[in-house]
């Protein structure tokens, strides 16, 4: 059997921003994140892309869009504000970063009070130790270890079947969740599934998704790819590609 086919990390988590500059500040500053691009949106007019190194694997990505502005905030709907809020359904509640052990949290909690931003925690979790505070335009963060912790995360002591009972798991269902099938893939031969208008669709016209979704997967590739970095392109090129 082949190598079986899963995600197995984050690449870039995208957040929205009215203030790109205040962001990769307070990243960069307060939390150490290394500023590694910083680049006009490849097919989106008028927005640009900041990311911020995680790993060499992965990183916290902002995207300004001038629409952003229009969409003001309002705590309970398009964020939480805080650890214990609500707030719509596909929204982000909380963004926890990782350090491996326990002397590097609180060793990152040194690095975030001395840039005066207050911190409270470490939070014993059990399966693993916290600590929480606030970002530029209301992010709720948290930092993070799965290091020395009593009891590791996993099913087998991490399910709690009250909980099971009011998502409306089924044992069954349970086991699956659990135990996802493998898969190996097929080489990328498999086609695009047929429209569906109860699937999952980002949220355009239906005509243009319908059109998008119909278009050769070559053809998506040759039209929509921008892989050249900033560096190698002509100010005129950027100023006909991302005019607004």
């Amino acid at each position: 059997m082949g190598q079986n086919i899963k995600a197995n990390g984050i690449n870039h988590l995208a957040l929205s921003t009215c203030n790109m500059k205040e962001q990769i500040a307070f990243f960069t500053d307060v939390l150490g994140m290394r500023l590694i691009a910083l680049y006009w949106m490849h097919g989106v007019e008028g927005c640009w892309h900041g990311f911020l190194e995680l790993n060499e694997n992965s990183a916290i990505a902002f995207v300004f869009n001038p629409a952003n502005a229009d969409a003001q905030v309002q705590h309970g709907v398009t964020q939480p504000g805080n650890m214990m809020a609500g707030s719509a359904p596909g929204t982000m509640q909380h963004l926890a970063l990782n350090v491996d052990s326990m002397e590097q949290l609180l060793n990152m909690r040194d690095r975030i009070r001395s840039r005066g931003v207050n911190v409270t925690g470490p939070l014993n979790h059990g399966m693993c130790h916290s600590i929480y505070f606030q970002g530029p335009e209301d992010i709720s963060l948290e930092v993070a270890t799965y290091g020395d912790t009593e009891y590791p995360i996993g099913p087998d002591d991490w399910i709690d079947p009250e909980v099971q009972e009011l998502a409306g798991i089924s044992d069954e269902e349970l086991a699956r969740f659990t135990h996802p099938m493998e898969y190996a893939g097929e080489g990328g031969e498999i086609a695009q599934p047929a429209f569906n208008p109860d699937g999952y669709h980002p949220n355009l016209p239906p005509e243009m998704l319908k059109g998008m979704i119909a278009m050769p997967d070559e053809m998506v590739t040759a039209q929509l790819s921008e892989p050249r970095p900033p560096s190698l392109m002509s100010e005129e090129e950027r100023a006909a590609k991302h005019s607004s």
